[in-house]
């Protein structure tokens, strides 16, 4: 297989699709990308490579100081190990919760496509996704099982609730996809963020999040172009209310993805304040804004965005000028 960074497809996501026949052309490259290269969870990743074996102790899951946490004074004047075993667990209930998310993402993909009409392109391409998502869901929990500790993934009352997300097509297919959107958009923008930065990664960390980068890339732009060619047509009631409903999915999603991990806070005994530092202050609001940045800028250009919604986005800390606006505002400076 050839390297996952050559994948990302980020050209399909600008793309504009102004009608049917340019919305299934898309369709359709997906799906021959899908062909063309993909990864294989217990094939294309060396788990028993002794370069890839896993060490809790190994000071390369030491977090990089893009991270809020990995920022804190306190957390930079623990030993080496605690620091390790603290990014190891990070990263591990990052992939935990992404794979339990991709559960649900799944489901709700199957229970979309028991209803698509014989010739349908999205049918296609959305067993093609669910493919991959099986695929990601083996590599994040056989990383998560390496890890061997005792990493649970979403919180209990959260997961609850979440279990009505592969029920959602059946009342909106958008407000379906902008759930997908709020799972994927936010771990793509770290693990992009953190593919570039210089902080040196574990091989597996490293292999894992460019298979992921690569295949997601799709999954997104699959998801954005069915948000394009639906949303401007359904009913400006139902438009109005999925403008509203979005940024409080968006808000959960991006805080559920990235917040620390409550049994990491009690297992290492860190202080409340020292979350509260990392979690609370102008940087962190920066990163969840930037984090949605794209689907906000969606949101915009097709139509879900009005004064009540944009109150919303602000409700939730999320709200920035979308990018058409910025790029206005600094032409006119």
């Amino acid at each position: 297989m050839s390297n996952p960074t050559s994948t990302t497809l980020d050209e399909e996501v600008r793309e504009k699709v102004q009608d049917r026949k340019a919305y299934v052309g898309v369709i359709e490259r997906l799906s021959k990308a899908s062909v063309d290269k993909h990864w294989e969870a217990y094939a294309d990743i060396p788990w028993e490579d002794p370069d890839f074996h896993l060490d809790k102790n190994d000071p390369r899951w030491i977090l990089p100081p893009i991270d809020s946490f990995g920022a804190t004074q306190w957390y930079r004047e623990q030993p080496e190990h605690i620091q390790a075993q603290i990014g190891l667990w990070r990263v591990a209930t990052t992939m935990k919760i992404g794979l339990q998310f991709e559960n649900l993402l799944k489901r709700g993909l199957l229970s979309y496509a028991y209803k698509l009409p014989n010739g349908s392109p999205e049918f296609r391409y959305v067993l093609h996704e669910t493919t991959e998502e099986c695929h990601h869901a083996m590599m994040f929990q056989e990383f998560v099982n390496r890890t061997e500790m005792p990493i649970k993934g979403m919180p209990r009352s959260l997961d609850l609730i979440a279990q009505v997300a592969p029920h959602i097509p059946r009342i909106s297919t958008e407000l379906f996809f902008v759930f997908v959107l709020g799972g994927e958009d936010p771990i793509d923008y770290f693990q992009r963020q953190t593919i570039k930065s210089d902080h040196p990664l574990h091989p597996l960390q490293e292999k894992i999040m460019r298979i992921h980068i690569a295949e997601e890339a799709r999954h997104i732009s699959f998801a954005r172009h069915y948000l394009k060619h639906r949303v401007p047509r359904i009913d400006p009631v139902r438009r109005k209310v999925l403008g509203i409903v979005s940024p409080l999915i968006l808000g959960l999603m991006a805080r559920i993805m990235l917040a620390p991990p409550g049994a990491m806070v009690r297992y290492f005994g860190i202080p409340k304040d020292v979350i509260r530092e990392a979690y609370r202050d102008e940087s962190w609001g920066t990163e969840l804004k930037n984090c949605v940045a794209k689907v906000r800028d969606l949101a915009a250009e097709i139509g879900m965005m009005d004064p009540v919604s944009k109150q919303v986005w602000r409700a939730v800390g999320l709200w920035d000028e979308p990018a058409t606006r910025r790029g206005r505002k600094a032409a006119r400076s």
